[in-house]
């Protein structure tokens, strides 16, 4: 039961980003308000995947920018009586951004980053019948690394979804 959980939220999770108020929408709104200029972000660059950037790109090639939504954990904490399912899915979404220069790579990634929590803020309450988003999330920016398209910085924003099933 608590793969089907983990399985529910992410797919949602990606329905909502990949949604016309998702991730993209998001950035339209904050790209004229902060006035930098981030590369363009499509549908397939959102995945629900939980794979390392190296074996991406040695295997099908990475496109940047990307983000990564997956389930890190898996709660079954049975706060409910009578359910079989009662508990949090922890989801993180990843986003990776690279380019050739080191300038400017923290901003463009902090823009994405400020996107996605936007999105989240939106979105709290019900994601689905007893899927419930309250609001918390954590972000966790790692050093600036060699990748990509030469240097690649990543963020993790990770947040907990009640489940009750």
């Amino acid at each position: 039961m608590g793969q089907a959980a983990a399985s529910i939220c992410v797919d949602r999770f990606l329905e909502i980003m990949r949604s016309e108020t998702g991730l993209i929408g998001a950035l339209r709104v904050l790209s004229p308000l902060t006035g930098l200029e981030i590369p363009d972000l499509t549908d397939r660059q959102i995945l629900g995947s939980n794979v390392s950037y190296e074996l991406l790109e040695k295997t099908v090639g990475a496109k940047y920018p990307s983000v990564h939504i997956y389930c890190d954990k898996v709660s079954n904490t049975l706060r409910e009586k009578f359910r079989s399912f009662s508990g949090t899915v922890q989801l993180t979404a990843e986003v990776r951004v690279s380019q050739d220069r080191l300038e400017g790579i923290e901003d463009t990634l902090k823009q994405y980053t400020d996107a996605l929590t936007s999105v989240l803020d939106h979105n709290r309450g019900d994601w689905a019948p007893g899927v419930q988003f309250t609001g918390g999330y954590e972000i966790a920016y790692q050093p600036v690394k060699h990748g990509g398209k030469n240097f690649l910085q990543t963020a993790k924003i990770g947040f907990a979804v009640n489940v009750s099933m």
